[in-house]
Parts: structure tokens; sequence; C-alpha cells
């Protein structure tokens, strides 16, 4: 006598059944573990009958260490970010009332010298430039061209960079022996 596998038959009430757990969002695997039916078999009917999930996108995965964790640890991230914005606020604010710009940090100058020039007008600008040679800035005689524009933003930063190669690797926190 020859034993063959033994087919396990479902009826179609079952496999009905199945089939809206599945279009509500179950997954295939608890489906199969559930109802006792082949993974394999599960995922034939649903290519041969064209099941379509119900729902939009799938809920977003919980993070290993649960919401409540996750959320505490993002609202931690957000008032940090918020502080640090708020901070910065205070000093451009603060700065701005300085028009000798001698409060503001290094990292901060280029910024505030392109928004003088692109709010107030070549006249500050002119201003500017003429106040950082009296104080005897460096970039007195890098920022701006030769006919008094100031340069771009980006020509500003680097600059500044360059002029204070030990505080950006300060900032950034960067060994001497690494290149900025």
């Amino acid at each position: 006598m020859t034993y063959g596998p033994i087919r396990k038959i479902r009826s179609e009430d079952t496999w009905w059944e199945i089939r809206r757990a599945w279009e509500r969002g179950e997954t295939g695997a608890s489906l199969a573990l559930r109802y006792n039916v082949g993974l394999s078999n599960l995922w034939r009917r649903r290519a041969s009958e064209g099941w379509r999930r119900l729902k939009g996108e799938d809920p977003p995965p919980e993070p290993l260490e649960g919401w409540p964790r996750y959320a505490r640890r993002q609202r931690e991230a957000f008032n940090d970010r918020l502080r640090d914005a708020r901070d910065l606020a205070q000093c451009l604010m603060e700065t701005a009332k300085d028009e000798r710009l001698m409060q503001a940090p290094h990292w901060h100058i280029p910024w505030l010298y392109w928004w003088r020039a692109e709010h107030l007008g070549p006249a500050a600008t002119a201003r500017d430039r003429a106040r950082a040679r009296e104080t005897g800035q460096p970039w007195a005689e890098v920022f701006w061209d030769d006919d008094g524009r100031l340069k771009p933003l980006e020509v500003l930063d680097a600059e500044m960079a360059r002029l204070h190669p030990q505080e950006l690797r300060d900032e950034l926190g960067v060994p001497e022996d690494v290149e900025i």
C-alpha cells in the first residue's frame, strides 16, 4: 500500500474568510497558520483570484523600543531642535541690532552680510564693507569684489571656513590630521 501526501481541502467559506482577512491587512503567514493552509497555496489563490488590499498603505512598522519610548525620544529631539532654532533666532536678532556684527558667531556673519545686502541694498553693503575694514576684520578684503558688491553666500561661507580652519575643526569635531 502506498501513501501519498495528505491533502488539506478547505471549503470555499474558509477561503472567503481568508481572503477578507488578507484584504483587511492581515499577513499571509498569520492567515496560513490560523487556518492551517499552505502559504504557497494562499499566494497562488491570491494571484489567481486577484485579491487586493482594501486599505491604503501599510501602517508604519513599530519601532524596536515601542511607540511610547519612540514618541518620547522624538519629542526630546524635536525640543532640542526647537531650542537650538530659538537660540539662533535670539542670536541673530541681537546681532541684527548691532550693525557692526561684532556679537555674531563667525558662521553666521556671511549670512548676515548676505541678508543685509539682499534686503537693505547697496548702501548697507557699502557701510558693511567700510565697517569691516575699519575694525580690521580678516574677511574685509575677500567678501566683496573690486566693485564693492558682496560675493555669493556660498563663497562667503567658504571664505569664512578658510579664514578660521581651527574653529571649523572644533565645530565639526574633526581632528587635526583630517582634511576639511
